[in-house]
């Protein structure tokens, strides 16, 4: 286990002063099912720049909609941030199996789109992850995906005309925020979740963007434990960005 303690999510010394004032901190249920209390030090946020973007996510912050947010949880630093540098990346042998097994995989980029056909696929992938149905597909898209804060992206999966999944994404020149995948529950075989990265880190490296952000990473936590076979990747810890070979 790797001796850590996640950045607590210090502003960028330019932001601080001007951006402090309108963050609270707001009490909820862990999302990851750790029997504590979840605390996100949270503001809702205008349109931000591509540069004051990037120093948010560089500080450890992610993006619910139109706030922006990191986790103090009390007693807790378990999630902590993750991201790549493309050019540094270097598959593994079941990442490059995975990749030669989805080149029947079309590949779409396209504005968020909250049409039929998506909703009804992150509904499928809801129904299966949260079985007691206390998430649907449309507050999704309304309070979670859809943003005025940055350039919002998707990236369609088709294998023919089958939508098999479709990845949120984050954009600017500079740096690409992975915002959520959802897929179709059938197709786990295709460990898409492992192609959805590839696929980014694919598209990074082809319009040389430095950064690629993965959200958060949980030691231990079955459901993250993919990006962890990423290397070599970078993990916020103690307020500086330390690569993981």
């Amino acid at each position: 286990m790797i001796e850590k303690e996640a950045a607590r999510g210090v502003l960028p010394p330019g932001l601080a002063e001007e951006l402090e004032r309108f963050f609270v901190n707001a009490a909820a249920e862990c999302p990851y099912g750790i029997s504590t209390t979840a605390v996100y030090h949270q503001a809702a946020l205008g349109r931000m720049s591509d540069v004051t973007m990037g120093e948010f996510l560089a500080a450890g912050y992610r993006r619910n909609g139109n706030c922006m947010y990191n986790m103090r949880c009390p007693g807790c630093s378990l999630c902590v941030p993750i991201r790549l540098r493309p050019e540094r990346f270097r598959p593994n042998r079941n990442q490059r199996r995975v990749w030669q097994k989805n080149q029947d995989v079309a590949v779409e980029i396209a504005p968020l789109t909250m049409s039929r056909e998506n909703l009804a696929l992150l509904q499928r992938f809801l129904s299966t992850r949260f079985p007691e149905g206390r998430s649907d597909a449309e507050s999704y898209y309304s309070g979670f995906f859809i943003t005025s804060i940055s350039r919002c992206f998707e990236i369609r999966y088709r294998v023919g005309e089958q939508l098999l999944g479709v990845a949120v994404v984050d954009g600017a020149p500079n740096w690409l925020n992975a915002v959520y995948f959802f897929f179709d529950p059938e197709q786990g075989w295709r460990s898409p979740g492992t192609l959805n990265i590839l696929t980014l880190n694919h598209i990074c490296l082809t319009r040389q963007i430095d950064l690629l952000y993965l959200g958060y990473w949980i030691d231990g936590h079955a459901g993250m434990s993919y990006k962890n076979a990423f290397r070599p990747h970078e993990l916020l810890l103690e307020g500086s960005w330390r690569e993981q070979g």
